[in-house]
């Protein structure tokens, strides 16, 4: 057998062994989940994600305003999205990685609400180990949380 034809038995055989990547099918690049500097865990791209496409999206217990409000009342750390005017997400049981995406004033990310579901977009091309953050726009905080990204040109405040 050639060395080529080696090198290919051998390289087959590698990826025969190698443990497959298994992500739901919502998930479209590798993120982890590590320690931020923004606050608390942050997700991190695990791959290079290229600029515009879909990063992810999350899943979560569908319930109503009322008691999407209720409930961050009584959490120092919420973690829900509002799709409509009666509708909203709570993501706090989610395993999906992007509930950990923290806000900067100046993301790499963009949070997109469509059909229903909560999904993030490059803004850019993000690189590998780069915490992926989208801006929150308006939150229930009013302006009374203080805002930790460091982006230059940072709002202050959620």
């Amino acid at each position: 057998m050639s060395e080529a034809g080696v090198r290919k038995t051998r390289d087959k055989a590698a990826r025969e062994k190698a443990p497959a990547v298994v992500r739901p099918p919502w998930q479209k690049f590798a993120v982890a989940v590590r320690n931020s500097t923004i606050d608390g865990h942050g997700a991190f791209a695990a791959e290079p994600i290229p600029a515009r496409l879909k990063i992810g999206e999350i899943r979560g217990e569908s319930i109503s305003v009322q008691e999407a409000r209720i409930r961050a009342t009584r959490s120092e750390r919420i973690m829900i999205v509002e799709l409509s005017a009666r509708k909203a997400i709570d993501f706090s049981k989610s395993t999906d990685p992007m509930r950990f995406t923290n806000h900067s004033c100046r993301p790499n990310a963009r949070l997109v609400i469509r059909h229903g579901r909560v999904e993030f977009y490059a803004r850019r091309g993000i690189a590998p180990g780069e915490e992926i953050t989208v801006d929150y726009g308006d939150t229930h905080h009013d302006g009374k949380l203080a805002c930790r990204c460091g982006a230059p040109g940072c709002r202050g405040a959620l």
